[in-house]
């Protein structure tokens, strides 16, 4: 660890942040193109609903970046705070209580006091960094959030770039790519999680299902 920096305790994006990104984008394209009518909608309809997808997506992309960017910012800050909390304490029990308060609880009730010396000791001999600061692999992940976000609208609108002059085929077309994206989620969800992967997928595809008969039963 260079001084003064602190490294994230996560890679850049885990898989379940890159899924829930994409799975966020879904929902919010799905609250528009489920308004569209087969029958009734014009190109202006078209047009005033793919501008709003591609708009809401745009500034939530943007808002989830920041939102990343705190979190990282946050998270460090916690790290710093542990890591002076454990150099001022005035016993050695005292700092191991302060480790295992920041360690997941299975891995703090596995450990026994040897393990946690090694820790505090390994802990004592590294550089204080003067403040939490964003790195290079922070803006990444902002950027990878933004484009999750954002990028993810495309497929579905896609259809209705295609077929400007048929909305009907353009609204199923949408609907399937949708339902694939968001089978695909679900599976990799239930991938992460170690098991019922169909289930996962399964409840994916009702999830959007829902949302869309929700959004029209409500008037959206």
């Amino acid at each position: 660890m260079a001084e003064g920096e602190l490294k994230s305790s996560k890679r850049i994006l885990d898989p379940v942040e890159r899924w829930s990104e994409v799975l966020f984008g879904l929902i919010m394209v799905l609250g528009f193109t489920s308004t569209v009518s087969a029958v009734h909608a014009g190109r202006p309809e078209i047009r005033t609903m793919l501008v709003g997808a591609l708009g809401c997506n745009l500034a939530w992309g943007i808002v989830d970046a920041i939102m990343y960017l705190m979190a990282a910012l946050s998270q460090k800050g916690y790290s710093l705070a542990t890591l002076n909390a454990v150099r001022s304490a005035h016993t050695p029990k005292d700092a191991h209580r302060i480790i295992g308060d920041g360690l997941p609880p299975i891995v703090a009730r596995s450990m026994d006091e040897p393990q946690f010396e090694e820790i505090r000791i390994a802990l004592l001999r590294l550089p204080v960094p003067a403040r939490a600061r964003l790195s290079g692999d922070d803006w990444r992940g902002a950027i990878g959030v933004f484009l999750l976000v954002f990028l993810s609208t495309f497929p579905v609108v896609a259809p209705f770039f295609l077929f400007p002059n048929a909305v009907r085929l353009a609204l199923r077309y949408s609907n399937l790519v949708a339902i694939i994206m968001l089978a695909i989620t679900g599976y990799a969800y239930g991938s992460y999680s170690g098991g019922f992967k169909w289930i996962w997928t399964l409840s994916m595809v009702l999830l959007g299902a829902a949302m869309v008969v929700l959004t029209v039963r409500l008037g959206g």
